[in-house]
C-alpha cells in the first residue's frame, strides 16, 4: 500500500491556481511545493490552470531523486476537448457530449500520460479520479480503466477524489462497495469543524481497506490562526461563497478547543490535523497553504514548517476527541452535492437525485437520507 506520510502539499496552495488568499508568485510556489525530508508528498490536478499546476509541480520536482518523493495526480476534467463553464470549470470526461463509454479508457490513459509529462515524472504514486459525476462513481468501464493504468505501471495506486464541494456520501460508499477491491485511496473534506458528512463514509472506507486523504483540514484557513475577519478576503477569494459570519463563528469555536492543543504543544492547525488523523481510515492530511493579506498574515513558508511538524500519531485522548466533536458538530449545516433526497430538476455534473441503488446503500449503512443528508432549517 502506498504510504503518503501524515501530511502532503497541494498544488492548489499559494493562491496561484485556486483563488485563496494572495498569489505568491511562481518562484515562491515552486519552493513551497518542493517535497523534501519535511514533507515528501505533493498533489496536483491536471485541470488546475489547464495543466499549469502540473508544470509548477514539475519545476518543484526538477532534479530530485524519483524515489525521494511521492507524487499524487488527479484527472477527470476534460480541458482539451471540453469548454470551460465559468466557475463550474471544465466538463467531466464522462460527459456524453464528449465521448462514448467505450472511449473512457483511451481518455484516462492519455490524460495520465500528459499529466506525467508535464510533471516530468515517469509514474504517479497515486492517481485519483477527480470530481466524478454519477457515471464516474458507478461505471465499471471507468474503474476498469483506472485499474488498467495501475497495471500498466503509470501509477502505484488509484483512488477517488469527490468534490469540489461537500457531499457525495452515498456515491462514495456505493463506489467502494462496487469497486473497493481495486481502489486504494479516497480524498474527502474533513476537519474538526466539518466532520459531516464525510464521517458517514469513513466506515465504508475502513471496511474496504481504503485509506483517506483529508483535505480542507485548515477549514478555509481558520486553523492557521491568521484569518481574523471576512473583510480581509479579496473579491475573487473562493471563501466569500461561505455563509456570512462564518469566520467569527469558527474563531469562537477555535477558542473553545484551543486549550486542548496547548496541553499537547500543538498549534491550532496541528490540533486540527491530529483530530483528523485520529478518525477511522484517515492516513494523511493536506491543508491549503494560504498567504493571507494584511499585517497579521503569516508567511506560507512558516505554515509549511508547521504542517511538517504534525505528529504522525495523534496524541489526543478519546475524551479530548469527544470534546472537539461537541464543539465542531456541523450536521445539517449546508446543502450537499452528489446524490441527494432533495435534488430537483435534471441531473447535473455535481448533483443528482437518489435512485434505488443509492437508497439501498443508505439502508445498508444505517443512513436515513431525509434526516442525515439534508440541510436543516
Amino acid at each position: 500500500m502506498t504510504d503518503l506520510g501524515q501530511a502532503a502539499l497541494g498544488a492548489w496552495s499559494g493562491g496561484v491556481h485556486m483563488h485563496f488568499g494572495v498569489p505568491v508568485g511562481r518562484e515562491r510556489l515552486t519552493e513551497l511545493l518542493r517535497p523534501g525530508d519535511d514533507i515528501g508528498t505533493v498533489i496536483t490536478a491536471d485541470a488546475y490552470g489547464a495543466g499549469e499546476a502540473d508544470r509548477d509541480v514539475g519545476r518543484a520536482l526538477s532534479g530530485l531523486d524519483r524515489d525521494g518523493y511521492r507524487l499524487v495526480g488527479m484527472i477527470g476534467h476534460d480541458f482539451t476537448s471540453g469548454q470551460r463553464a465559468g466557475a463550474k470549470g471544465y466538463p467531466r470526461f464522462t460527459d456524453p457530449a464528449l465521448r462514448e463509454p467505450q472511449q473512457y479508457g483511451d481518455y484516462l490513459r492519455a490524460a495520465a500520460e500528459a499529466s506525467l509529462e508535464r510533471c516530468g515524472s515517469d509514474r504517479f504514486d497515486l492517481l485519483m479520479l477527480h470530481n466524478p459525476d454519477h457515471t464516474g462513481y458507478s461505471s465499471p468501464l471507468v474503474w476498469d480503466a483506472m485499474a488498467g493504468l495501475r497495471d500498466a505501471g503509470l501509477t502505484a495506486a488509484i483512488g477517488v477524489a469527490p468534490g469540489p464541494a461537500n457531499g457525495f456520501t452515498l456515491d462514495v460508499i456505493s463506489c467502494l462497495e462496487r469497486f473497493g477491491d481495486r481502489i486504494d485511496w479516497a480524498m474527502l473534506i474533513l476537519n474538526p469543524f466539518e466532520p459531516w458528512p464525510a464521517r458517514l463514509a469513513l466506515p465504508a472506507c475502513q471496511r474496504a481497506g481504503v485509506r483517506v486523504l483529508a483535505r480542507v483540514v485548515d477549514y478555509g484557513g481558520v486553523f492557521w490562526d491568521d484569518v481574523l475577519d471576512e473583510g480581509q478576503f479579496a473579491e475573487y477569494d473562493h471563501r466569500r461563497y461561505r455563509p456570512a459570519g462564518w469566520v467569527g463563528r469558527a474563531r469562537g469555536k477555535l477558542d473553545r478547543i484551543r486549550p486542548i492543543g496547548e496541553r499537547h504543544g500543538l498549534t491550532p492547525l496541528q490540533l486540527a490535523a491530529a483530530w483528523t488523523l485520529a478518525q477511522p481510515a484517515v492516513s494523511c492530511v493536506v491543508p491549503t497553504l494560504i498567504q493571507e493579506a494584511g499585517n497579521e498574515a503569516r508567511p506560507v513558508e512558516q505554515k509549511r514548517t508547521e504542517l511538517a511538524a504534525v505528529p504522525a500519531v495523534s496524541p489526543l485522548s478519546a475524551a479530548e476527541l469527544a470534546e472537539i466533536d461537541a464543539v465542531g458538530d456541523n450536521a445539517g449545516s449546508m446543502a450537499l452535492k452528489g446524490g441527494s433526497p432533495v435534488h430537483e430538476g435534471e441531473p447535473r455534473a455535481d448533483a443528482w437525485p437518489l435512485d434505488d441503488d443509492l437508497r439501498s446503500v443508505a439502508e445498508r449503512w444505517g443512513i436515513a437520507p431525509e434526516r442525515d443528508l439534508v440541510m436543516h432549517a
